[in-house]
């Protein structure tokens, strides 16, 4: 029977729980076999995600543990998929992160198989979508070798659970090597209090029609607060130092599709739309009524983000009170 290996991403500033892309790597690997969940980390870090992992669809978790993991950087998992990929070769896919595309590079090289980067879908031939030209197109390609390696978008890909058994597969890594990047010190960095942008069911995002740095705080920030949304924005206003780079939301950004989208005075230029098309509900505010953003929208309302966005602010504190 055909299988996949799936490289796991936990998250952020938690040591053990699972980011929410894994369920959808998990989902897009699943036209390519039995998928085989590999955990890279300390030891014991495994048992305590096998149960989810297998919740989520996966027959097997295999616990590619090291002792100094803490201390190491990239090349763990490049071992362990490597290890994997030489003894029982198979499909590798991993998170379209920087982390996950240098892993995929790495491997690519080791392994002597083709890279597919930043792929939307895996078909059961080994074919892969990738969504260009800002999302107008889809094309399809196809990676040589006996390990083709994908890179999924994440966002891309809802997730679908199919539970599976997750039998536990033990797989001590070799200690650091001179090849190995060694950690001298580390600060995490505090994680937000509003939702992860990827994976949030409500996200509020701005453009340079909330004008000013003050008003994506006040009008973004403020609505999302409201409704405990993620904040998202547009490429041009964190150029302009308005928002975060994290937040950003298009092709060179983040791809998420949340159940409900509010776009607070973004025109919709189709850098921005690709990463946010396929959410349940958009909802779009801008003055100019021509702007491309009402052709996708499925609640659209006329005016000034100043005028509009606080008088519903005040309905939902009024609402809440």
């Amino acid at each position: 029977m055909s299988h996949v290996y799936v490289l796991v991403e936990r998250a952020a500033g938690s040591g053990s729980g699972l980011s929410p892309v894994t369920a959808e790597l998990i989902t897009a690997a699943r036209p390519l076999g039995v998928v085989s969940a590999v955990v890279v980390g300390a030891p014991g870090e495994a048992s305590s995600l096998a149960q989810e992992l297998g919740a989520l669809g996966a027959a097997q978790v295999i616990d590619a543990s090291a002792e100094d993991y803490s201390a190491r950087v990239i090349t763990p998992e490049v071992d362990a998929l490597h290890a994997l990929g030489s003894a029982n070769p198979a499909p590798i896919v991993v998170a379209a992160t920087t982390t996950g595309n240098e892993i995929a590079g790495r491997l690519g090289a080791r392994l002597g198989s083709g890279v597919l980067a930043n792929v939307s879908a895996i078909n059961a031939d080994r074919s892969a979508a990738h969504q260009i030209f800002g999302g107008s197109y889809t094309t399809t390609a196809v990676a040589g070798g006996p390990c083709p390696i994908y890179t999924v978008r994440p966002g891309a890909v809802k997730a679908e659970p199919q539970p599976a058994d997750a039998q536990l597969a033990p797989m001590p890594l070799p200690g650091a090597s001179a090849r190995d990047v060694t950690v001298t010190g580390f600060t995490p960095k505090t994680p937000a209090d509003r939702p992860d942008l990827a994976s949030a069911s409500v996200v509020v995002s701005g453009g340079r029609g909330v004008g000013s740095a003050e008003g994506y705080r006040d009008y973004v920030e403020g609505l999302a607060d409201e409704l405990g949304a993620a904040v998202g924005s547009t490429r041009d206003i964190v150029y302009d130092g308005w928002a975060a780079p994290e937040t950003q939301v298009g092709q060179t950004g983040a791809t998420v599709s949340p159940d409900l989208y509010i776009a607070l005075g973004i025109s919709g230029a189709i850098q921005h739309t690709s990463g946010m098309q396929t959410s349940g509900t958009i909802v779009a505010v801008n003055q100019d009524g021509d702007e491309p953003i009402f052709d996708i929208a499925d609640i659209a309302a006329v005016g000034d983000v100043e005028d509009i966005v606080p008088e519903l602010i005040s309905q939902l504190q009024a609402r809440k009170g």
